[in-house]
């Protein structure tokens, strides 16, 4: 079973740190990040934040991991 995940804009921040720490995005993590960028409008700083993961995501910088 899925659990679903619901983040508010802030919790980007969060989620861009904890990928930089520790080399990976969960798949949960994923989803927030997505959801947030499905239903949020997002300030330029968060764009910013998961554009940079998505750049290290394709650069091989990070792993995205279940």
């Amino acid at each position: 079973m899925l659990s679903q995940v619901v983040f508010s804009p802030p919790a980007v921040a969060e989620v861009f740190g904890e990928a930089c720490n520790y080399g990976y995005l969960t798949f949960d993590q994923r989803l927030a990040l997505q959801n947030v960028l499905l239903n949020f409008s997002l300030n330029e700083e968060d764009q910013e934040a998961i554009d940079r993961l998505l750049h290290a995501v394709r650069r091989g910088w990070l792993k995205v991991i279940d």
